[in-house]
């Protein structure tokens, strides 16, 4: 595993204790899930755009926890689909 992929990792772990949810992780997975909720973290450099709200969706997630914010579209996308976004550090539009 690439250092990237570990803090990656750690970020994800971090993230789903902080939203009280249980880790779960692993490719196509969601990585969190606390009771019939999924939920998803983002540590990526760029702001989260509407494609990948609309990606998360299709598999159910319903949280979407970005270190690098939404693009506008994407946060529309997000209302529209019922999506709670989350942005933490510094908002990015």
């Amino acid at each position: 595993m690439k250092k990237s992929q570990r803090r990656g990792y750690a970020a994800e772990r971090r993230k789903s204790r902080s939203h009280c949810g249980k880790h779960i992780g692993g490719p196509g997975k969601p990585d969190y899930k606390r009771g019939k909720i999924k939920g998803e973290v983002k540590n990526t450099k760029r702001p989260i755009d509407s494609g990948v709200i609309k990606k998360l969706s299709k598999k159910g997630i319903k949280e979407v926890d970005s270190k690098s914010g939404f693009t506008k579209p994407a946060i529309e996308e997000g209302k529209k689909r019922g999506m709670k976004l989350i942005t933490r550090g510094k908002k990015k539009t």
